[in-house]
């Protein structure tokens, strides 16, 4: 995968050739942003180059002869490079012995099968892949002792032996002690490249141990100039859906399927809203038992859309275009219900979303954590 796949994030890409370049390469690399910003494509895009790939200015790192470069270029095409190594959180399916042992291969086959569709793709999709209804997925103590096995083997190409760790705050303690004992003493041309969404949940021993790079938000320009060029969108309709996407390519690509998720939670919330004002306790709490339904990621994902549309519609009542980021169908909702929030309630909801978001994580029923939410709304909304 040549750098040129990757949609926008140029910053982030010449300070990785400036570390290469000047021979100061960490055996280390935390990658962090938000969801969708492109982290896993840089990180792809950074391990092609690593391991031999040509880049468009006829670039390579390896100095391989044609032939090992064409093999080298052939793999990785398929993500199938014997010195590429990669770790992802994965569930352990119902049935499965509890002396097995899960690690990442377990799901190898589906793995693969998602990359070849794309370097940009939400944990959502890889859950759907796995059938893991209502489970989270972790990276389990097996996978750093699995990890140390593989890489200690020698380079098959003779070079670097790159590990992409997706997720790695995914890691329970056991095995991110372990991984902290690799990453301490790796072996010789091995970097390890983390793709990291929430920092803050790493273990301040493996941070220290990794050099960090923010990579930013995709700029809206970059999104609206890949939205015309890749998929054919007319230029008005890029750059509505460049901006609702706020930096996020994942967000875009939703904002063109019809049958999206995002379209779901927008119906949720209307629901939610209508009833809370309407003080239909009995519906909302229907309404809670439907949501319950969701696995916990969807659960979370949901929430977090709810507190982007409690921020939009108080900024829609400045009437401020600039300032906010709506889908159509967005913003005729906020038209009627924009007024309802307000600066006596704005931080109360936000807050009460936000506690949600925690609850959902540390596996509180959702039932209750939902009706509860519900429940605080309707006193929110008369405030004014």
């Amino acid at each position: 995968m040549k750098f040129n796949e990757v949609i926008g994030q140029e910053e982030a890409w010449q300070r990785l050739m400036l570390m290469v370049d000047e021979g100061r390469l960490p055996h280390a690399l935390l990658l962090c942003g938000p969801m969708g910003c492109g982290k896993m494509a840089l990180a792809l895009a950074f391990a092609s180059y690593l391991l031999g790939e040509r880049q468009e200015d006829g670039s390579q790192l390896q100095s391989y002869n044609s032939q090992l470069t064409s093999n080298a270029e052939a793999m990785l095409k398929k993500w199938q490079h014997p010195d590429l190594h990669f770790s992802y959180p994965v569930i352990k399916p119902k049935g499965t012995s509890a002396e097995h042992k899960m690690v990442s291969d377990d799901f190898s086959k589906e793995w693969n099968g998602l990359l070849m569709q794309g370097p940009y793709f939400t944990m959502d999709q890889w859950l759907q892949l796995m059938r893991a209804e209502n489970q989270q997925a972790v990276i389990y103590e097996a996978e750093s002792d699995e990890l140390n096995r593989k890489l200690s083997l020698k380079s098959s190409m003779g070079g670097y032996k790159v590990c992409i760790i997706w997720l790695p705050e995914r890691m329970n303690l056991a095995c991110a002690n372990k991984l902290l004992k690799l990453i301490e003493e790796p072996p010789a041309l091995t970097v390890f490249l983390m793709v990291c969404e929430e920092p803050e949940r790493l273990l301040e021993t493996i941070i220290s141990r990794t050099q960090r790079i923010d990579v930013k938000k995709i700029d809206t320009a970059a999104i609206e100039q890949a939205l015309t060029e890749r998929r054919g969108i007319d230029a008005e309709m890029a750059h509505r859906l460049a901006r609702v996407a706020n930096g996020s390519w994942t967000k875009a690509l939703e904002s063109l399927n019809a049958d999206s998720e995002n379209r779901l939670f927008l119906d949720m919330f209307i629901m939610l809203m209508r009833l809370a004002y309407q003080r239909n306790v009995k519906e909302l709490k229907r309404w809670s038992e439907t949501v319950a339904g969701y696995g916990r990621e969807k659960q979370r994902r949901m929430l977090t859309y709810f507190l982007r549309l409690i921020r939009e519609n108080f900024m829609y009542n400045f009437h401020q275009n600039e300032l906010c980021y709506m889908t159509q169908e967005e913003e005729n909702f906020a038209r009627n219900f924009a007024r309802f929030i307000n600066e006596a309630n704005v931080i109360g909801i936000s807050e009460l979303m936000q506690r949600a978001i925690r609850d959902i994580g540390q596996n509180a029923n959702p039932k209750i954590v939902f009706f509860d939410m519900s429940l605080n709304i309707i006193v929110l909304l008369l405030q004014k």
